[in-house]
Formats: C-alpha cells, sequence, structure tokens
C-alpha cells in the first residue's frame, strides 16, 4: 500500500505466474485487506520486464474427465469474483503474454493499461477442454461475441495493438512509460479512479484532472459515465 492505491505483484517466475490456489489465495486475501483498508484504487500487476504476466489456470491443478472444468468452488473463480466485487477500482497493468485464464483475470478488472509486447489468448482448446461457461461470460462482457469465439476456438494470441483497437483494452502504452502511466502523479494518487467528467462528477473531474496523460486522471467533456460512479468518492458527486 503507499497511500491510497494498493500495488499487488503477481511474482511467481518458475510457474510463469500460474494462478494456482495458493497464488490465488494470497491474491483474494491481499484483496480482502485492501477492502478493509479502505484502498481507493488497486494495481494488478506483474514484476518489470516480465516476459509472461500470467500463464492462466495451473495445469496440474485442472480438473480431469473433459467436462466443463472449473466449477464455481474452483480458485480462478474465486479471484475473478474477487475482482468483480472489489469497491476500490482494479487496474490491470499488463506487459508480456496473457494466457487462458489470466485473461480472464485481466478481463474481469475495470480497466487495462498495457505495454505493445502484451498478448492475450485463451488457451484451454490446446489441452482439448472446453472453458467453463461463467468464464465466457467475462469474455463476452470484454469483446464482442466473434472475437471470443475467435480466440476460444483457435487459441491464437491477440496483440496489444489490435486489443486496443478492439476496445478490449483501454490504453497502449510504450514498456518504458507503462508504470509511470499506469499510476500518474504521485502528489495525486488520491484521484486515481476514473472520473470522465459527466455532469454528475464535472466537479471532481476538473479537480483531478492534469496535464499528465494518465488513465487515473480525469477527462473533461466526456459524455460516458463515470467508472462505477466514481468509487473513488463513494459515488458523492459532490465532491
Amino acid at each position: 500500500m503507499d497511500g491510497a492505491i494498493g500495488t499487488l505483484v503477481l511474482d511467481h517466475p518458475e510457474k510463469r505466474n500460474a494462478l494456482s490456489r495458493q497464488l490465488v489465495d494470497a491474491v483474494v486475501e491481499t484483496l480482502s485487506r485492501f477492502t478493509r483498508e479502505r484502498v481507493r484504487v488497486v494495481v494488478l500487476r506483474a514484476p518489470l520486464g516480465t516476459k509472461v504476466w500470467s500463464s492462466g489456470h495451473d495445469v496440474e491443478e485442472l480438473p480431469e474427465g473433459g467436462r466443463d472444468p472449473l466449477g464455481w468452488d474452483d480458485p480462478l473463480r474465486y479471484l475473478v469474483r474477487a475482482i468483480e466485487e472489489c469497491p476500490a477500482p482494479v487496474i490491470a497493468m499488463i506487459e508480456g503474454g496473457v494466457w487462458g485464464g489470466a485473461c480472464e483475470v485481466a478481463f474481469a478488472c475495470d480497466l487495462i493499461i498495457a505495454a505493445p509486447n502484451a498478448t492475450f489468448a485463451v488457451t484451454p482448446a490446446r489441452l482439448g477442454v472446453p472453458y467453463n461457461v461463467s468464464g465466457m461470460l467475462t469474455f463476452l462482457n470484454a469483446c464482442s461475441l466473434r472475437v471470443a469465439k475467435e480466440m476460444a476456438f483457435t487459441a491464437k494470441p491477440i496483440s496489444a495493438e489490435r486489443a486496443e483497437r478492439l476496445g478490449i483494452i483501454n490504453h497502449l502504452v510504450p514498456i518504458e512509460q507503462l508504470e509511470m502511466y499506469a499510476y500518474g502523479s504521485r502528489n495525486r494518487r488520491e484521484c486515481a479512479a476514473v472520473c470522465l467528467g459527466n455532469e454528475g462528477t464535472a466537479a471532481h473531474a476538473r479537480r483531478c484532472s492534469s496535464d499528465e496523460p494518465s488513465p487515473l486522471r480525469a477527462r473533461p467533456g466526456s459524455e460516458a459515465n463515470c467508472l462505477r460512479q466514481c468509487r473513488l468518492c463513494g459515488g458523492n458527486s459532490s465532491v
């Protein structure tokens, strides 16, 4: 934790940050702690310079039998729900490969900031297993049906450039600027939620706007609704 920002780093290089039960339990526990500490924004990332953001579900823990592989109580399902239910905005800061279930984890986040070397691939088809239904709903919330089908059927990676063009990620940022862009100005970190300057959050949008480019900064004049009604402000338009 640094002020109002909680940073969560996936750092198990021996398994390419595979989403094992142990790693997922640690992430979910940390998200719970951030909630108790009233963190206002969470950045989910891997160490700088990583080649694989996460290799997805730990294949050693996949159920057998060719059925819908991940039940409601699977660790990955817990992780996705924890991200979706987090009261603070969660920003995925991504460089390197994002494979399988890790795509779903990234897509469950509120914002995705990616370096040009980021790629996204839904890989279960390579293992001959189906993707679970609830997981596919996460993909459909992030991209069109045709793109979700392409990713699930072919297991071929989508580049960060194409992902931005399709609206899957929010911003494509040069790798040397990735960390600065994701966190924004240090002395304005408390404004690290997205206020898009609609009528209800115009005052806050003016306050947290900055000349420094950052997805955490306001963009006055936009007609879009404030993300999750500006959870930074607790949905209070009078801030």
